[in-house]
């Protein structure tokens, strides 16, 4: 049941590439009030280039968090195996048996279908806590990543939590409502509201949850905001308005996006972006993000992601039925024992079609890329932000191929500067 406070998750866990990537509204409305602060000058001394440190230091950090990403799902997955084969799963429920069994609806107790899940919940943050710790703030700081506190990383740990918890509890007693009034048709139901909370998501996170996480000041007039609405503009794309991101607070990396829908489309661009990198560079890194919107990106991987959800909730709906169906100590489709059977299967689901709906993604990136050096026409900018990126931000140039086929949702950046490299030799051409 980790679909929604994942969905949430997502609006602060910006990767060093890319972030949520919808924009819109109108140039001419975009008034943001003066910040007072002038922009730092960015002019580089000296041609950028790869820095082979930076580079061994970004192999070695890789493999580090691909192996407590693979940790991380051991510990998953012998959760749920305990739960389903160990019997703890039926024990749990027959010992919440002392819990109100209010019915409002036939076969849905959700008092105690609360219970379990909050019970399931604590459990698995005790279990994961230690990891989360570990790969969240020990890691990041180990390589020079992170530039927040302790106290800072337990608070926005406690936020997260504060807004994932009521929303994933209220989809768990949504979902098994269903399952108890609708066993056929839950899953199809199930979808359209997890597609209109996503809708609803997108639209709230500039405006209400990153701001939770990280402060949002409007950029003031200069080179990089007239540039960020010449390429609105030229993109006959509408903007809210165009703001600057306190990253350093939390972080070393560098990133800019297009988050928001309707009249909560901006542009936000890191502070460290704006610090460390020159006018040409942020353009260009700006384009990118404007090519998802004139590409309709966001319909696109919204579409894709409601299909896909549609698809593991029917697997749900087969294995439930043919499981509880065929195990006499489940008491229905809407006995909250089936929870541990429920993440299971949309686990498994999960694994399986990751390297496609990472392949869209980088297939996504890859046309955005393209935008951004057709509209912008510079290619050397585009190819030393990409090496600035890398040097920032431990991007491994070159992953392995397998891996970055199974794992990464934006090309690499050694696909990423090719790309340019080629586009360039083409322009150049008489």
């Amino acid at each position: 049941m980790g679909m929604l406070p994942a969905r949430v998750a997502r609006y602060r866990a910006f990767a060093s590439e890319g972030g949520p990537r919808d924009f819109v509204q109108d140039v001419a409305s975009v008034q943001p009030e003066p910040s007072g602060q002038p922009e730092p000058s960015r002019e580089p001394s000296e041609p950028v280039a790869l820095d082979p440190e930076r580079q061994r230091l970004a192999k070695r950090y890789a493999r580090q968090r691909q192996a407590l990403s693979l940790v991380n799902l051991g510990i998953s997955a012998v959760v749920i195996l305990v739960l389903l084969f160990g019997g703890v799963s039926f024990a749990l429920r027959d010992t919440l048996a002392g819990v109100s069994g209010w019915e409002p609806l036939p076969s849905w107790q959700p008092l105690r279908v609360g219970a379990y899940f909050l019970v399931l919940f604590a459990a698995t943050l005790v279990i994961g806590l230690p990891l989360s710790y570990y790969s969240g703030f020990v890691l990041p700081h180990r390589y020079g990543l992170s530039t927040e506190s302790f106290g800072g990383w337990v608070l926005d740990f406690v936020k997260g939590l504060a807004i994932s918890l009521p929303i994933e509890l209220l989809a768990v007693l949504f979902v098994y409502a269903l399952l108890a009034v609708a066993p056929e048709s839950w899953w199809l139901w199930t979808g359209l509201a997890m597609l209109f909370v996503t809708v609803i998501l997108a639209q709230l996170a500039p405006v209400l949850l990153v701001p939770i996480f990280y402060k949002l000041t409007p950029l003031p007039d200069g080179d990089v905001r007239r540039r960020a609405l010449r390429l609105a503009e030229q993109a006959r794309t509408r903007v809210r308005g165009i703001y600057s991101m306190n990253l350093s607070a939390k972080t070393t990396a560098a990133n800019a996006m297009v988050m928001g829908l309707g009249t909560t489309r901006r542009i936000i661009v890191g502070d460290t972006l704006l610090e460390h990198y020159t006018p040409d560079e942020i353009e260009v890194v700006l384009a990118h993000e404007l090519g998802h919107q004139v590409h309709n990106d966001i319909p696109k991987l919204i579409a894709v992601e409601s299909v896909t959800t549609l698809g593991g909730l029917y697997l749900v709906n087969v294995v439930l039925h043919a499981v509880v169906g065929r195990v006499p100590e489940y008491h229905g489709l809407a006995d909250p024992a089936t929870m541990p059977l429920v993440a299971a299967a949309l686990g498994v689901f999960a694994l399986v079609l990751l390297p496609l709906t990472n392949g869209f993604s980088r297939w996504v990136e890859r046309q955005a890329d393209v935008y951004a050096l057709q509209s912008t026409g510079k290619a050397p900018a585009f190819i030393s932000a990409m090496t600035r990126l890398a040097n920032q931000n431990l991007a491994e140039v070159e992953p392995s191929p397998v891996i970055e086929f199974l794992l990464y949702n934006h090309p690499s950046i050694g696909r990423r500067l090719a790309l340019a490299r080629e586009w360039e030799a083409g322009e150049s051409r008489p």
